[in-house]
């Protein structure tokens, strides 16, 4: 029987959790008929192995490098070929909702191309998958101040803090750690740019997604407990790797006619910022 849904998760050094996620998502299934890949990152640890033996129904990819999020979720999207694709982050578990129903929201919105979920911390508090493209004055007030003071004005307009993610929404692009999409629009503008290592590569593929004329949708109809940065907490390289995205992102999408004047300013401000938030960083 073929599959309605692909469900790829890309692993790194995910321990038990990666268990935990796979048990959520199959949970989560719902009338929907799923097929499961795993794309292993060069773990160093036997979670992929591990979850092998404990869903033998799923599909073990192993990359021999890590080459990054963006580009192991790449590996599973080329390896699948259902009408929809969810991404699920392997530190992630549903917690609510099905996939059937995920899907059925999507099947009458056919100009939707990108469904995010609710996300939450382990703590029950709400994280703000969905978001803004932010200006550059926002963006540039986001990056100075987030590090001191995360409920300044620029940080609130950027997060959309003032949303309670109880209604569904159209946005500017949703997170990549628990997101829906439609195989149709990513035939039609590509899959992740794999020029991004790790961060801002959801951002990238919804501004193209929006830009081809489809829509990025946020819904409540999922919720997903998400307890992030477990294989980047703490570490150096990826507060870098943050600000090479960014700046990836930015030189893209935004610094377009007279803004390229702007490419080194943006540049310097990202560093500094880096070397800022990895003062506090205990991990190389």
């Amino acid at each position: 029987m073929s599959a309605d849904l692909d469900v790829v998760v890309v692993d790194y050094n995910a321990g038990d959790h990666l268990l935990r996620c796979l048990k959520s998502a199959y949970a989560a299934a719902g009338k929907a008929a799923l097929s499961v890949v795993v794309v292993d990152n060069a773990s160093a640890d036997d979670s992929a192995r591990r979850a092998a033996d404990e869903f033998p129904k799923m599909q073990l990819i192993e990359s021999p490098v890590n080459r990054g999020f963006a580009a192991g979720a790449n590996i599973g999207i080329r390896a699948t070929s259902s009408p929809f694709v969810f991404l699920l982050n392997p530190d992630a578990e549903i917690s609510s909702g099905t996939f059937s129903g995920l899907l059925k929201l999507a099947d009458g919105r056919r100009r939707v191309a990108a469904i995010g979920t609710l996300v939450r911390d382990p703590d029950g508090s709400l994280y703000p998958s969905a978001r803004r493209i932010p200006s550059l004055g926002e963006a540039a007030g986001h990056a100075l101040l987030g590090p001191f003071l995360q409920d300044n004005r620029y940080s609130r307009a950027y997060t959309m803090a003032g949303w309670d993610r109880t209604s569904e929404r159209e946005v500017d692009w949703v997170s990549g750690s628990c997101v829906l999409l439609r195989r149709s629009a990513l035939d039609q503008v590509g899959v992740f740019d794999e020029g991004y290592f790790m961060y801002a590569e959801d951002a990238d593929l919804c501004t193209r997604l929006r830009e081809a004329g489809w829509e990025v949708l946020f819904t409540p109809e999922m919720e997903v407990v998400h307890d992030r940065g477990l294989s980047t907490r703490g570490s150096r390289r990826m507060i870098r790797e943050h600000s090479r995205s960014i700046y990836r992102f930015f030189a893209k999408h935004q610094a377009r006619g007279w803004k390229r004047i702007l490419l080194p300013f943006a540049w310097a401000v990202l560093r500094a910022r880096a070397a800022i938030v990895s003062r506090r960083m205990t991990r190389p």
